[in-house]
């Protein structure tokens, strides 16, 4: 459920990000917002995803 919510949120921030960055006056506070949005929903997104160590650490815990 979470996935369907933040992939179209985070496209749609990265899409504003660069749309800003086309125009000659671009305006910096749309920009950082877009990229905060975007590595928010990158860090929410990321964090579902198993670490490459936990396999070591369990089994040296073992």
């Amino acid at each position: 459920m979470m996935k369907k919510i933040m992939i179209p949120m985070m496209l749609v921030a990265f899409l504003i990000a660069f749309y800003e960055q086309q125009k000659t006056t671009s305006n910096v506070y749309i920009t950082v917002g877009a990229v905060a949005i975007f590595m928010y929903g990158m860090m929410r997104l990321s964090a579902k995803t198993p670490s490459k160590n936990q396999d070591k650490n369990q089994e040296n815990a073992e």
